[in-house]
Order: C-alpha cells, then sequence, then structure tokens
C-alpha cells in the first residue's frame, strides 16, 4: 500500500493547497521586472519566505501605482448608442444567487473617521446632487462592457458625512458577502460615484440594488454591489479578491 497521502477532490487540505498556489500565481503575475529578479533561486517548496517576499511587491507595485494616479486624468466615455446591451452579469457567484435586498427598510451604515455616523435611506441618498456617467467595465477575466450609471459623486457624500479625507482609504461591507477598499484620492475623482441607477431606472438587482459603487479609473472588481456599510479608516481594509493575491490599487 502506498504512502502517499490522497485527497478527495473537496477535501478542505486540498482547497487551502489550490487557494495557497492560485495567490501565488496572481502575485507573481503582478510583479513587476525588478520584483522577478529577487525570486531567483525561489521555488512553491520555499514556504512562507516567498509568500511574504511575493506580498512585499504586490505592496510596492501598489504604491508605485498610487504615485502615478493622476486625481485630474478622466477615464473615457461614451454615447448612448456604444452602451453594451445586455451589460453583463458578473460576481464571484452564480446569477441566481444574487441578494434579495428591501429598498424600504434598506439603509447604508456609516463609520470610521467621520463626523456623521447617520444610517442613510434610498430616498435621502436621491435628495443629494446626482450625475450619470457612460463608462467602460473592465473585468480582469479579460472582457469588457460599457453601462451608463447615475449617482451621487461620491466626494460629495463624503462632504456630507464630514469624513476626513486625509485618510488613506474607504472600506466597503456589502450584502452578498463581497468586501472592497479603495484609497482616498480615487474616493474624491469626480467620477467615482455612488450608483443607484442603471440606465434610466434603478439598479436592478444583478447590476447591485440598492447602492453600486462605480469607478471607471479601476478594474472591475474594485466597484463593489448591494453595499451595506462603509467605513473611512487608516488601517489597511484589504478586499474579497485582494486577500486572495489581486493587486489592490488595481487602476490608472
Amino acid at each position: 500500500m502506498s504512502g502517499d497521502i490522497k485527497l478527495s477532490d473537496h477535501s478542505p487540505a486540498l482547497r487551502r493547497v489550490e487557494r495557497r498556489l492560485h495567490r501565488r500565481g496572481l502575485l507573481r503575475g503582478g510583479l513587476s521586472l525588478g520584483g522577478l529578479t529577487l525570486l531567483t533561486g525561489c521555488n512553491l517548496s520555499d514556504g512562507d519566505t516567498v509568500d511574504r517576499l511575493l506580498w512585499a511587491m504586490s505592496r510596492f507595485n501598489d504604491k508605485v501605482q498610487s504615485w502615478l494616479f493622476d486625481p485630474d486624468q478622466l477615464a473615457p466615455t461614451f454615447a448612448e448608442k456604444d452602451i453594451t446591451t445586455p451589460f453583463p452579469f458578473n460576481a464571484f457567484y452564480s446569477e441566481d444567487s444574487t441578494p434579495e435586498i428591501d429598498g424600504d427598510t434598506w439603509k447604508l451604515e456609516v463609520s470610521g473617521l467621520v463626523d456623521d455616523r447617520t444610517p442613510w435611506t434610498l430616498s435621502r441618498l436621491r435628495s443629494l446632487p446626482q450625475e450619470s456617467q457612460i463608462t467602460r467595465h473592465i473585468c480582469i477575466e479579460g472582457w469588457s462592457a460599457i453601462g451608463q450609471w447615475s449617482g451621487v459623486p461620491f466626494r460629495t457624500f463624503l462632504q456630507r458625512i464630514g469624513a476626513d479625507t486625509r485618510a488613506r482609504y474607504v472600506g466597503f461591507r456589502c450584502a452578498d458577502r463581497y468586501y472592497s477598499s479603495i484609497d482616498m484620492a480615487t474616493a474624491l475623482h469626480p467620477q467615482t460615484i455612488l450608483a443607484l441607477d442603471y440606465g434610466k431606472d434603478p439598479l436592478p438587482a444583478e447590476y447591485g440594488f440598492p447602492l453600486k459603487l462605480r469607478v471607471p479609473t479601476k478594474l472591475g472588481f474594485k466597484n463593489p454591489k448591494h453595499i451595506a456599510a462603509l467605513f473611512v479608516t487608516n488601517d489597511y481594509p484589504g478586499g474579497w479578491w485582494e486577500d486572495q493575491g489581486y493587486n489592490w490599487f488595481s487602476g490608472s
């Protein structure tokens, strides 16, 4: 009888190994040339040393991207005729698992480095100034689509709640268990909005009802849907995909 350990296709141990290898693959793929030279002589058997080095280089890449970010540079906009129909569904779960949320009872929780932590209803959000944009959603999986979103300029909302705009991050927690975060410079970008509508109608469930962050200067996974809470902080909040190895800044 062989001494090899056999793992079933669904064993927790195998899933942990797969996640670790997948994370390393993502991190290796995101390294700069200089970072790759530091890995000379390393292999997947090097244990936590490689993991620590990969994560350090990923964080370095985040810093470089943030240095290069121009808060006045706008993402391209498009005409209504350019809108992708139908706009694709995208999430880490199937469309059948989209959360059902009662807009009449929903409230946005606010916390962290803000003056006013009063929860926000949908009607109160709609009382704020609204803007519309037709921009391209770029998915890290390799596809893109153009859609029309309308809602509250995020910087307007942050001003209204008295957010400390010297803070480093804004984090988001969502009703579908997703979570994400962005840098404050991106939060204040003129095209970053709290989207309430898609096209001329309220956001449908598959597109993030009742509230979605729309950030056309970042990759699609940085645009959380079904937002239930947001917080302003100086502590790195991470994100659903970022904590599995995706580059955190992921923007222009």
